[in-house]
Formats: structure tokens, C-alpha cells, sequence
């Protein structure tokens, strides 16, 4: 199912998870959904008007099962770079093994065995880079290479899973699907007074928030 939360903002319902896309300076989409929404995602790009092959970038806040899962499906018509924090990017090329010293990397190790690596440019981004209208923002903690993203142009905010919505509010990723919770409540903390405000929070998970979203996180960082 897609739904426009503004003019050029798809959310793309699948697998208990969320995708975007954003008409930015090209198409952007934002994640990917699991290895089993193939068929959604694509249906509902059709209903957006984009095709596949029109995506000019893809924006990933991170290197999870769920998140990835369709890019490998998605070629040969996509082709476009996909950006991603280093140490995720890393994992989505193949370069390195999530650790399994850590719950949560044991977890994406055993999970990534459902993932076909794609054959597709994967850029690394440094925080405070700018891709398109958006500026990312390094902010660890549901994994080491999570990223948040924000365009002051288009007052959107794409958050991934460094924070979940529960009836409009929002709530820190947990130490069950964490590397590590104490970087996650310092990366909230830090995008909350670093980032320009914007009135569209997408999340991974939940309802996305379509207006205050700056203001919704805001509250979420005094109370953590």
C-alpha cells in the first residue's frame, strides 16, 4: 500500500516494516523492505508514478533484513547508488561479517542469510554529508553505520529505526534490536539539537509523523 504523506512523500507499507520515496533533486527511495516485498514495493512505486528504472538514489538508514531485503530483486532496472554508513555499507558489500560478540550482530549474521548481496554501487557517506537536499547524520546505536537523514528544503526527516512510533509519539530503539541502547539515547540527543527542524518523521516502524516530527523527537531526547 502506498500512501502520499506530502507532496513528493510516498510511505510504502510492507512487511511490518516502511519504505519511502522522496521526489527530491531525482527519486529517492528509502530502504528497501525484506527479501518477501518485492511485489509491494513495486506496486507501489506504480502507484507514485516512479518506475524502477527512474530512481536516481537510494538512501538507507541501515543494514537490517528488513531494510535491504529487496534491492538484489530490484536489478537490473535499478541502477542507481546506494548510500549507506560505512560499517553497514560494508556489510551490504560483502566486505564484512555482522560480529557475533554482539546479540545484535549474531541476530544480522544469522538473518542475513535471506539477503542477496547486490550488484550495485554502494557508497559509504560521512556524517554531515549532503545527498540531494539531505544531510545525513551519523547516529549509532540499532546498528554502527545507522544514519538519519534530513532535508531542510523539503522538512523531512528519515529516521530508520533509531527511534519506532507508538500512538504518535516516538520511542528509542531497545537493547533486543540494539547494538548498543547507550548510543542510541546519545544519537537521539544529537540529532535532536543538530539536525533543522522538519515537520515529517519517517520511521521504520509505526505510523509516520506528518507534522512537528522535529518537535515530537525533541520531547522524546529531554526524556531519555
Amino acid at each position: 500500500m502506498a500512501t502520499e504523506l506530502i507532496d513528493g512523500v510516498w510511505q510504502f507499507e510492507l512487511r511490518g516494516v516502511n519504505a519511502y520515496l522522496v521526489d527530491d533533486d531525482v527519486p529517492t527511495l528509502v530502504d528497501a523492505g525484506t527479501p518477501w516485498d518485492e511485489e509491494t514495493l513495486r506496486a507501489g512505486l506504480d502507484e507514485a508514478g516512479v518506475a524502477v528504472s527512474d530512481i536516481g538514489r537510494v538512501l538507507l538508514t541501515h543494514y537490517d533484513l528488513d531494510h535491504v531485503g529487496t534491492l538484489a530483486a530490484l536489478a537490473p532496472e535499478l541502477d542507481a547508488p546506494i548510500y549507506a554508513g560505512q560499517f553497514d555499507a560494508d556489510i551490504l558489500a560483502n566486505r564484512r561479517s555482522p560480529p557475533v560478540t554482539n546479540h545484535k550482530g549474531a541476530f544480522q549474521r544469522l538473518a542475513g542469510l535471506a539477503v542477496t548481496h547486490p550488484s550495485l554501487a554502494i557508497e559509504p557517506i560521512d556524517d554531515g554529508e549532503a545527498i540531494g537536499t539531505f544531510t545525513a547524520y551519523h547516529t549509532p546505536g540499532h546498528t554502527p553505520g545507522h544514519v538519519a537523514y534530513v532535508s531542510a528544503e523539503l522538512g523531512v526527516g528519515l529516521l530508520g529505526d533509531l527511534v519506532s512510533e507508538s500512538e504518535g509519539a516516538l520511542e528509542a530503539s531497545g537493547w533486543a534490536l540494539s547494538y548498543d541502547t547507550g548510543d542510541v539515547r546519545e544519537s537521539i540527543i544529537s540529532l535532536s539539537e543538530r539536525s533543522s527542524p522538519f515537520g515529517v518523521a519517517c520511521i521504520g516502524h509505526g505510523t509516520p509523523i506528518t507534522t512537528d516530527g522535529s518537535d515530537v523527537l525533541e520531547t522524546l531526547a529531554r526524556q531519555i
